[in-house]
């Protein structure tokens, strides 16, 4: 790796089929996709994409055509969490096989710091490249993360997703130095200004409106913040209506984007979408279609 990882990088969906079969069709589809909304890298299978509802082996055979299909034409960063280290390594070693470009983890849950730590040694040794820890709630404390990037090799960066995300980006930031590579924000980009202004190096949203997170990237970076927080308030109302519905909704988008051909779920107790969620998509969709590029 030449430089840093920095931007938007794209988490991907579970494509399933009319059958509720995984769809690998689709999956190149959406690798495509980013790739033509400028997105800077893709996150692949993660909380986003039903990772924890997939059989081992299936997650293995749709990482190598998530990874095939990029191609190394951007970053791919490998979802290898697990329940035990064992595991959470057979993924890194199996992501470092097929050619990926970093790994990104949970810890698992109710796990101790001490088996926190060598949940991550594992990973590092197995995957041997770039390891992001996936901070969310409850949370890793700023000062044991801080602590983890400094004792473990491969462990570089952070996705930042522990309330209050803005604050602990700021403090990993503050006490790391060097150790850190790049702490990026999540939660679908909800809290996205704040991160940029406390110098987040990039953001892991749902892959639905890739395009529209890449803008407000690209304008913030070019020094037009104006713009990039014009954009952010226009996109926001679809963030927060993620928030009520869920990753369901992030499909039925890429399905209306002509990307998935369902958005059926893995996740269970999967609900139907009444007459006013469609209604307030539709309004919040014409309000955005404008800034989609692809």
């Amino acid at each position: 790796m030449s430089s840093p990882f920095r931007g938007i990088f794209a988490v991907v969906e579970t494509p399933l089929d009319a059958d509720g079969q995984l769809d690998t069709e689709s999956l190149k589809r959406e690798v495509a996709f980013c790739i033509k909304a400028g997105a800077h890298g893709i996150v692949f299978p993660v909380l986003g994409s039903e990772f924890q509802y997939l059989s081992d082996r299936e997650r293995q055979m749709l990482v190598e055509v998530a990874l095939t299909e990029a191609a190394g034409t951007i970053p791919a960063v490998v979802g290898v969490a697990g329940n035990s280290p064992a595991i959470a390594a057979e993924h890194a070693a199996h992501a470092n096989q097929h050619h990926a470009d970093a790994v990104i983890a949970l810890p698992p849950a109710g796990a101790s710091p001490t088996e926190i730590r060598a949940y991550y040694q594992a990973i590092s040794d197995a995957a041997r490249l770039p390891v992001f820890i996936q901070n969310t709630a409850p949370g890793m404390s700023p000062a044991f993360l801080t602590q983890l990037l400094k004792d473990i090799e491969h462990v570089q960066y952070v996705k930042e997703e522990a309330t209050p995300s803005a604050h602990n980006i700021s403090n990993i930031i503050k006490n790391t130095g060097d150790e850190c590579l790049g702490v990026f924000g999540g939660a679908w980009g909800r809290w996205m200004m704040s991160e940029l202004h406390r110098g987040a190096h990039g953001f892991m949203p749902s892959v639905e409106v890739v395009d529209v997170h890449v803008q407000i990237w690209n304008a913030f970076q070019a020094g037009d913040e104006a713009r990039a927080r014009q954009i952010y308030n226009q996109l926001l109302p679809f963030v927060n209506l993620t928030f009520l519905l869920g990753l369901k909704l992030c499909k039925e988008v890429l399905v209306r984007r002509g990307v998935l051909q369902t958005a059926k779920m893995r996740l269970p107790g999967d609900f139907a979408f009444d007459e006013e969620d469609y209604l307030e998509l539709d309004t919040i969709l014409a309000d955005i279609q404008p800034l989609f590029r692809v």
